[in-house]
């Protein structure tokens, strides 16, 4: 074939059948994109994104949308073969889209049309990369995306209840891209089109990769670490978690090592990552001739609800430098944030504009967190220095400059858009970063200026943010603030709401069942949020997602170094009592939940629970208040944890 480069066309969607391939006069591809997402032609939706990218090197590309893995294959058959390589991804990852935190099967998948189930396997990922080695042996097969990435060593698989290896032993793909993969995507084309073999590709950053044991291809640049095998994480699980400590460090240091771990008779090598994107590298992404619409194929069969609920609002950065325990970002995007410049938003925001079906309202600007845009370290040679997993926790640190100013004018400049009516921000807050105690009265000036702009301007009816628990304990282990920064900003945002004649609502998320918290500490969560005036809706149970620190204490029941045991609520049973405590105003759940209080022997707490008078009569008891008066010895959490009365045997 003649290897021409094609001629993107601004607003025409990329070929997702041999029909459309002919249509461009194509009679093969360069690469297939295989998604068990819908194709949705969106920056938001990471397969248009890297086609669009691999469109932009010059090369073809075709997308196989939620191919049909139970008949005889034919979808996988019918764009034919690749001359350079199949791309996998599994869109978002394919358990946590079929089952709930219970392991039930869901009912829905937001993004198939009309939000249907059933159009992608259970590990669309493996299963997609097994189908294609069996039906093209001699093609590559480059995994990428979030399913990938977070299995990418040894982890410990909920669904499954035991440790996986790397999803490269179990499929025997050639290559594979971690975390957000235009960069390392962009050098891999760069080397196949100058003719260096798929089989030679071992040196690219933020790629892993399988050798047999004893062939782990030598690379000066690099310092190598070498983790523990897999069978050794097998049969202990202090050094599971010992090995995720490692990952961890590494994964969120500028430059990291390279890591590499035997399993069964092959090594799987970990290339460290790239550093970080620089300031506006992040706006060609955006910036790709996308139609911003689902492929014309799925108009009969119902909406995505994924593409509704992002198709009028713009992302402004990537990474998240919170490190919350429970939270799989630092191990995909990153903990440094990577901004696109406001010119590039901006332009994003008059596209949105123009679109069929905008009434003026950009729903939401943001990213894993709304507030993270442009911020970073003040000095970043400190940063190279640094592995800590979270910029924010213990303490913010000094390094870290949290100034809103400019985001405040990005901001500013988006409400002056002639057809913009509204600006709302959807994306969770993190108050902590504009509660902060500084003596720079300019930052300080930020801090103020945002909360009220953010107030008075930017809340839909309904503000979130993710507290997540109320027990300080809890926290701790999750990284999260004090509860005592909820009240705060509660106080805040009630007396601003007030100042800006508004009606609107706070709504905290929280989460149950996560390791470390016991049936006593929900029950305090319970209280002190119905004495704050929440029924609460925002919840959720823990899932334990793979390469996460919550999920390998889910798995270990233990705190690293110490070996100290860890309370966690593993079974089905147990974990739906925590659940309860959410919901105490329903009927049926009071006279369990009293019954389990008396055995706890909490008392108080029941009765102010569960009477329908006591806010009214001015009763109240706020446990972490009342701590926080009278603090308790130093502990660690794995001393608490010893002492923390735990749930009643069932019997």
């Amino acid at each position: 074939m003649k290897q021409s480069s094609p001629t993107p066309e601004t607003g025409a969607f990329l070929p997702v059948s041999r029909e459309e391939m002919e249509a461009r006069g194509w009679d093969e591809v360069d690469v297939i994109i295989v998604s068990a997402d819908a194709y949705v032609d969106h920056p938001s939706f990471g397969h248009a994104v890297i086609a669009r990218l691999i469109e932009h090197a010059g090369l073809r590309v075709a997308i196989l949308p939620q191919p049909n893995w139970r008949d005889d294959l034919r979808d996988f058959k019918k764009l034919g073969k690749p001359r350079l390589f199949f791309g996998i991804s599994s869109g978002m990852d394919s358990m946590v889209n079929h089952y709930t935190a219970g392991k039930r099967l869901r009912s829905n998948d937001a993004y198939t049309p009309g939000g249907k189930a059933g159009f992608r396997p259970d590990y669309a990922t493996a299963v997609y990369s097994k189908i294609l080695k069996q039906l093209y042996p001699e093609t590559p097969v480059l995994l990428g995306g979030l399913e990938s990435s977070l299995r990418r060593i040894t982890h410990y698989d909920y669904w499954q209840n035991k440790l996986m290896p790397s999803i490269l032993e179990e499929t025997g793909a050639d290559l594979l891209v971690y975390g957000m993969g235009e960069k390392p995507l962009k050098e891999i084309l760069r080397l196949l089109k100058k003719g260096v073999p798929f089989s030679n590709l071992t040196s690219v950053p933020q790629t892993a990769f399988r050798v047999p044991q004893g062939s782990v291809p030598k690379n000066k640049a690099w310092e190598d670490l070498t983790l523990v095998s897999h069978e050794e994480c097998l049969a202990d699980k202090r050094k599971q978690i010992q090995n995720y400590r490692a990952f961890e460090t590494e994964s969120n240091r500028i430059h990291g090592k390279r890591l590499l771990q035997n399993t069964g008779t092959h090594t799987i090598v970990l290339n460290p990552q790239y550093p970080p994107l620089a300031y506006g590298e992040l706006d060609e992404s955006f910036e790709y001739p996308y139609t911003r619409l689902p492929h014309p194929r799925y108009q009969k069969r119902g909406a995505i609800p994924a593409y509704e609920m992002i198709r009028f609002s713009v992302n402004s950065h990537r990474g998240c430098f919170g490190g919350c325990s429970f939270c799989a970002i630092n191990a995909h995007q990153g903990k440094f944030i990577a901004s696109r410049t406001r010119e590039s938003i901006l332009r994003e925001v008059d596209i949105i504009t123009k679109l069929p079906g905008f009434a003026g309202t950009i729903t939401d600007l943001g990213g894993p967190s709304a507030n993270m845009y442009k911020m970073g370290g003040k000095d970043f040679s400190r940063c190279e220095k640094c592995a800590r997993p979270s910029c924010v926790f213990p303490k913010i640190c000094d390094n870290l400059n949290t100034s809103h100013a400019e985001l405040l004018e990005l901001y500013e400049a988006i409400r002056k858009h002639p057809k913009v009516k509204h600006l709302f921000i959807g994306s969770g807050i993190r108050y902590d970063l504009f509660l902060q105690k500084t003596p720079d009265k300019a930052l300080a000036e930020s801090h103020r200026k945002y909360r009220e702009t953010l107030i008075a301007h930017h809340v839909s009816g309904r503000l979130k943010v993710a507290p997540e628990h109320t027990s300080d304990r809890v926290l701790e282990v999750m990284r999260k603030p004090k509860f005592a920064l909820f009240y705060e900003f509660k106080e805040l945002f009630d007396k601003q709401n007030k100042a800006a004649g508004k009606n609107q609502q706070l709504i905290p998320y929280f989460i149950s069942s996560h390791p470390g918290c016991t049936e006593a500490d929900m029950a305090e969560l319970a209280l002190e949020t119905k004495q704050l005036g929440f029924q609460l809706e925002q919840v959720q149970d823990f899932t334990p997602t793979p390469m996460t620190y919550s999920t390998e204490l889910y798995y270990a029941e233990m705190f690293p170094g110490s070996g100290a045991p860890l309370y966690v609520a593993k079974t089905p049973e147990a974990k739906k009592n925590q659940q309860r405590f959410f919901f105490w105003y329903i009927p049926e759940n009071r006279p369990w939940i009293k019954k389990t209080l008396d055995n706890l022997s909490m008392g108080k707490v029941s009765r102010l629970l569960l009477s329908r008078t006591s806010l009214q009569e001015n009763r109240t008891y706020f446990p972490s208040r009342e701590r926080a008066r009278n603090p308790e010895p130093v502990k660690s959490p794995a001393t608490d944890q010893k002492n923390r009365k735990r749930p009643p045997r069932r019997r």
